[in-house]
């Protein structure tokens, strides 16, 4: 090997380790993989033919999809998030999207219809009445957010498990998926759908889900990541086809795991 060809491989390698930095200091990198992939661990890639931002962003995405079945595989469907008091709720709990409060969907409670369909017995759309009929529980958790705070909120619903069941899910299948009221749209495993903890959420605070929140309802999973909790839910869905979600189609780790 020649002394031109030594220094295009550290050229390259130095490549790497500046576009592997850059793309782990982004909001949707932070918690990657819990660092599964660290800049450690890439340095040891000597020899690799990672060489550009399209390459290096593809080998990212492989190793996320590995942290994915990594995650799924030491997820405990019965292990508990901790739970709090009313004296450590954050007040207020912060609103938190992709575009600013004044852009909060609109929702009419008085024509809103919630879809079920995919792989369930019970295809059918629910009213809010009915679904505030279902039986009810109530859980202080912390909301974790990918970009490094959280918050304790006090939350209500009925426990989405059960809600599953009275539909029919087919709960052998892959996935739960989630479309809402605006652009937004999620998916999750099914043993997280079926933890004890997954809410599907009409209350917060002992009081109908405010607009900010998620009115009508969301998805509260104290065992996710803040992204991962769709609000303003219009449509759920089972599924043995990968779904996707609004941001983890733009690169953040699916399972999503707190």
């Amino acid at each position: 090997m020649s002394i031109n060809d030594r220094k295009i491989i550290k050229l390259d390698r130095a490549a790497i380790l500046a576009d592997a930095s850059r793309e782990l200091d982004m909001p949707s990198r932070r918690l990657f993989g819990k660092r599964l992939l660290t800049l450690g661990g890439l340095s040891l890639l000597t020899g690799c033919s990672i060489t550009d931002d399209e390459s290096v962003n593809k080998f990212l995405m492989a190793v996320s999809r590995l942290n994915d079945r990594a995650q799924a595989l030491l997820f405990d469907p019965n292990r508990l998030a901790p739970t709090y008091t009313e004296a450590q709720i954050t007040r207020p709990f912060p609103f938190n999207a992709y575009y600013g409060i004044d852009e909060v969907p609109e929702v009419d409670g008085s024509d809103y219809r919630l879809k079920v369909s995919g792989l369930v017995s019970g295809q059918r759309v629910w009213t809010l009445p009915e679904l505030y009929a279902l039986p009810h529980a109530e859980q202080i958790t912390r909301h974790i957010c990918v970009e490094g705070w959280s918050a304790i909120g006090h939350w209500g619903g009925t426990p989405f498990r059960e809600f599953l069941r009275r539909v029919g899910a087919d709960t052998t299948a892959k996935y739960v998926g989630f479309r809402c009221a605006d652009d937004y749209y999620e998916s999750i495993d099914m043993p997280t759908a079926l933890h004890p903890q997954t809410l599907l959420t009409f209350d917060y605070g002992g009081e109908r889900l405010p607009a900010k929140y998620g009115y009508p309802m969301k998805l509260r999973m104290p065992t996710k990541l803040g992204y991962k909790n769709p609000k303003h839910i219009v449509e759920i869905f089972v599924t043995n086809t990968y779904p996707g979600g609004y941001w983890v189609d733009q690169g953040y780790n699916w399972f999503g795991g707190s």
